[in-house]
């Protein structure tokens, strides 16, 4: 979508991406920029910059980049005309009319408005002669009207195309509804192939996204036929599981900052029944990096209270680590004599699990505890493998005032000197971190070595490729010779393919911009190809470039065209070819 380079301008200077990038990830100052542990991969040690001056972030990790309508498409999974909505609307700057027509835009667009009217269906058939089965479940779930209709809590009938016929009914057309993942097909092919409602007979929860929109559902089987308990709606255009939380939309406005995250959607619906509106679950087996990147503006504190099973206790595992990576403090909830906080909360009311989630145990004790699995600690062996196991644990408490609280404590338990077992601690950190260096500069030295995907010529041609980085450097830093510059070097000057396509769209977007920047970019290229502009800027950031710089990359060029004309039979003076070669020679050398 072409929006006005006027209302670009005003959205940048509205959402500044050090204040964007500031709600998704612990900002440092370094100079004039900050860094960060970037966002979009999981590491320990900082490899993002944002650059305030030029508005622009870059991960020298996993080649992330651009500008901050970029960071928002990669952040919220948006794309870009959705992204552009997200911060008008997070700066309270109304969009402009456009007679916008894209086809993806409008098929998300129509899933959307599928899965609304679908919502509304499965709600009213809820309390129709068919959904007393439902009512009845739900009855007998303890589970009150008033919790129905906040959560919209609906019923998919027993048959095979009324949801369908409905849609039809309502303008929608049958390809759209298989977009949007409410109906299935059959596995015949061809024209014999049919297509029918992907729920049927199921207390159905609608999944809904931050933004109030219906994005899929989750169905509790009802009937006692042996199908699965469960079933979700599978990944599509508009919803992908590990970006999203059930009831997150309701627990984000909750007043305290911390989240309780359960299993299921029952447990959550129940909690919120109990006054308990923080309360959210995942949509898998475990918590995704991005879901603890998408809970960290809303809280500072998770209470994990998941099952007490071994997969549960797995699952906690694994979410602990995930959060510690985003900051979030995780604490683990121990439920007695229940199986999950729907069984507990009958059983024994809303204020004693209020009682047993401000006494839930930390994360660090959590971890501790499981190091005895499997371990005799009345034997040597038994307390010295245990002992191992937790100055693992230990040293990755960063915090060192807290790290030689829970040292100190073990240490007494353990009838050991304190002093022992903090210097082991401070050389599993010091081992840990150089171990970290090293993995973090192999793998941004394999990004760098490895089979370049956005630009698969390169490899065959590196002289030429980082020449033309070269050229698109210069012509970031001294826009105003954009003219001068093409002069010199036309686009097809140029030897690889994509890096052409950045060239042009470059010189086409300063050339018909009176006060160029990256996000006059961002509608056309994709976050990779956004993420490489950034990088070339970043790669060239302390190197001088000048007129000279520019002659030898343009040269470069020159010589690789020259040469290739040479090869096909072209003319050309010896004097000419023969510096060619020495400048090859030279190049090799190096």
């Amino acid at each position: 979508m072409a929006f006005s380079e006027e209302f670009i301008y005003q959205l940048r200077q509205a959402n500044p991406i050090e204040s964007v990038a500031a709600s998704y990830a612990e900002l440092k100052r370094t100079g004039s920029e900050y860094k960060c542990c970037c966002p979009f991969h999981s590491e320990k040690t900082p490899s993002c910059y944002i650059h305030p001056a030029q508005q622009y972030f870059h991960c020298f990790g996993c080649n992330a980049g651009g500008d901050v309508i970029t960071f928002i498409k990669l952040a919220e999974n948006l794309d870009y005309v959705e992204a552009i909505k997200f911060l008008a609307q997070r700066a309270g700057i109304p969009m402009p009319e456009d007679n916008f027509n894209n086809k993806g835009a409008q098929l998300k667009s129509r899933c959307l408005e599928i899965n609304r009217q679908t919502a509304n269906f499965y709600y009213k058939h809820l309390f129709s002669d068919e959904g007393k089965v439902a009512r009845a479940y739900l009855a007998n779930r303890g589970i009150k009207a008033e919790t129905v209709k906040k959560f919209g809590i609906g019923f998919s009938p027993d048959n095979w195309d009324s949801l369908k016929k409905h849609l039809l009914s309502l303008g929608f057309y049958e390809d759209e509804l298989l977009a949007a993942g409410v109906v299935t097909q059959s596995s015949r092919q061809g024209a014999s192939a049919k297509t029918f409602d992907f729920f049927r007979a199921r207390v159905m929860f609608p999944i809904v996204d931050l933004r109030g929109n219906v994005i899929a559902f989750g169905g509790r089987r009802i009937d006692g036929k042996k199908e699965s308990k469960y079933l979700n709606s599978r990944e599509n255009i508009i919803y992908h599981k590990g970006r999203h939380l059930f009831a997150l939309n309701i627990a984000k406005k909750s007043d305290v900052k911390q989240l309780i995250l359960t299993e299921g959607y029952m447990d959550t619906v129940s909690l919120h029944q109990a006054g308990f509106d923080n309360a959210c679950a995942i949509l898998g087996t475990a918590m995704t990096a991005e879901q603890a990147r998408i809970v960290k503006p809303y809280c500072d504190e998770i209470v994990l209270a998941l099952d007490a099973d071994a997969a549960g206790q797995t699952a906690i595992a694994r979410t602990i680590n995930i959060l510690s990576e985003v900051g979030i403090r995780a604490r683990v909830l121990k439920i007695h004599d229940a199986k999950d906080p729907d069984e507990f909360i009958k059983k024994f009311g809303s204020d004693e699990f209020k009682r047993i989630v401000n006494h839930s145990g930390d994360a660090v004790n959590f971890q501790l505890e499981r190091c005895m699995q499997g371990l005799d600690l009345q034997t040597e062996s038994g307390k010295s493998e245990y002992l191992k196991r937790c100055v693992k644990i230990l040293a990755d408490i960063n915090n060192p005032i807290e790290r030689e609280v829970y040292t100190s404590k073990l240490a007494n338990e353990m009838e050991i000197n304190p002093a022992v077992l903090s210097n082991s601690v401070a050389r599993s950190i010091k081992s840990r971190d150089i171990n970290r260096e090293r993995k973090e500069r192999k793998n941004i030295a394999s990004t760098i070595t490895a089979k370049d995907d956005l630009n698969p010529q390169s490899a065959a041609m590196l002289r030429q490729s980082r020449a033309e980085e070269g050229i698109i450097a210069y012509l970031l830093r001294f826009q105003d010779e954009a003219e001068a510059i093409e002069a010199k070097i036309p686009p097809d000057g140029f030897v690889t393919d994509f890096n052409k396509k950045l060239y042009k769209a470059l010189l086409y977007a300063i050339n018909s911009s009176t006060d160029f920047c990256l996000s006059m970019l961002a509608s056309e290229l994709t976050p990779g190809e956004m993420g490489r502009i950034t990088g070339i800027e970043a790669k060239f950031s302390g190197i001088p470039l000048g007129e000279k710089q520019l002659a030898e990359c343009v040269r470069t060029l020159s010589d690789y065209h020259t040469f290739s004309e040479v090869r096909r039979g072209g003319d050309i003076s010896d004097e000419e070819l023969l510096r060619i070669q020495q400048a090859y020679s030279d190049s090799d050398k190096s």
